[in-house]
């Protein structure tokens, strides 16, 4: 499997040299500073892959090339936009990287209320508190019909907390929420959000799919005459929030996802926390039967709570059984005669990562010490199993 690592270009406060450290060989990263929608040139790819090189790295994976908010809603100027993501592949493809993972949620990516859980080891995780989210979307951001989203005790729960909250303790949650996006650089405040919920007004589960296919019918020829797989990464959490669907949260929706366009180009990012936080998920099982159709591995662990909270743990503790996972995954190498690559996803703060201008979850010491856990279950399934 190869090693990879998500770094957020020139402005990221870990720099490649130190990523070369950690023994990663792969980068996965983004041209973040071009608004969604527009062409990433082939001349600004070839700039940026040019800086991994130097460095003795490769940039193995594109994370994310963003879908427009339009095209998730279904509006605007879409044949423009549609346009413009076919020549984005194409110059991918002509500077040979060969792996775009995107997302179709709609808003918001992944989605925390805390951003420093404190661990029984000092060390600080992302958490999302259903109390929190609860308070946030009933009493802060007061959305019509919020309360029949969350339980009962959950929302006489979030009643309390809010009443005791200082604006302080209001303002750190409305930043908790917005750190979904870690590579773009808009955020919204609570009018702001409102609007953009507003915009999605009568778009259903099943219209969200029905656009989902629509994009996929547009861009999969282009990317898989590029020589590059598409892979989508899952909901997160997998559930609906702040009233907007989500449409790739199950094995139902994998499912789906696979037959809206039946190509090579059109596979799946299997994140272990984003459908490891689904309680009906069984992720071994996903991962056998998907493996065929994944191009890339988010590579992380949750620990769930009967409310619907969950919060990051280390990377072999949590739910997800992840040697029974990545077992599946050097299988499924060992049929294609290739390797697929990981990356240890988010990480604790641990030891100097704290005072770092790190994104959320992308520290460099918590990162660190997941990839290392994780080499090392696969040099021990490789040594007793060899596959």
């Amino acid at each position: 499997m190869q090693e990879t690592w998500r770094w957020f270009g020139p402005l990221d406060d870990i720099t490649l040299p130190e990523i070369r450290q950690t023994g990663a060989t792969g980068i996965v990263t983004a041209l973040h500073e071009i608004p969604y929608g527009e062409v990433w040139p082939l001349e600004a790819i070839l700039a940026r892959k040019a800086m991994i090189e130097q460095a003795g790295l490769r940039w193995s994976v594109v994370e994310s090339l963003p879908v427009h908010e339009d095209v998730k809603r279904g509006t605007g100027d879409l044949q423009r936009i549609f346009a413009n993501y076919r020549e984005s592949l194409r110059n991918l493809g002509k500077a040979g990287i060969p792996t775009v993972c995107y997302n179709f949620m709609p808003v918001l990516d992944w989605t925390r209320t805390d951003l420093a859980y404190r661990m029984a080891t000092g060390a600080l995780a992302l958490r999302f508190d259903a109390m929190r989210q609860a308070a946030f979307d009933v009493l802060m951001l007061e959305r019509p019909g919020a309360e029949a989203d969350h339980r009962p005790d959950v929302l006489a729960a979030a009643r309390a907390w809010f009443a005791g909250a200082t604006q302080a303790d209001r303002d750190t949650l409305l930043t908790s929420i917005m750190a979904g996006l870690p590579g773009a650089y808009d955020r919204y405040d609570i009018p702001g959000l409102r609007r953009m919920l507003d915009s999605y007004a009568g778009i259903d589960a099943a219209a969200l799919k029905a656009h989902l296919a629509r994009f996929l019918r547009e861009v999969v020829p282009t990317a898989e005459e590029a020589g590059i797989a598409m892979c989508m990464h899952p909901d997160d959490p997998p559930r609906p929030i702040l009233g907007l669907p989500r449409i790739i949260s199950n094995r139902q929706d994998l499912a789906d996802l696979i037959a809206m366009v039946d190509s090579p180009a059109n596979g799946i990012t299997f994140c272990t926390g984003s459908l490891g936080a689904g309680v009906a998920n069984n992720l071994p099982a996903l991962a056998r039967e998907f493996a065929p159709r994944v191009a890339f591995l988010h590579l992380r662990n949750v620990t769930k709570e009967p409310d619907g909270s969950f919060h990051e743990a280390d990377h072999l503790a949590g739910d997800v059984d992840m040697p029974a996972v990545i077992a599946a995954f050097l299988a499924e190498e060992k049929r294609r005669g290739t390797e697929i690559p990981y990356r240890p996803d988010h990480g604790h703060v641990l030891l100097s990562d704290a005072g770092r201008k790190t994104h959320p979850g992308y520290t460099l010491i918590g990162r660190l010490r997941g990839l290392a856990e994780l080499r090392g279950v696969i040099a021990g399934l490789r040594h007793h199993a060899p596959v």
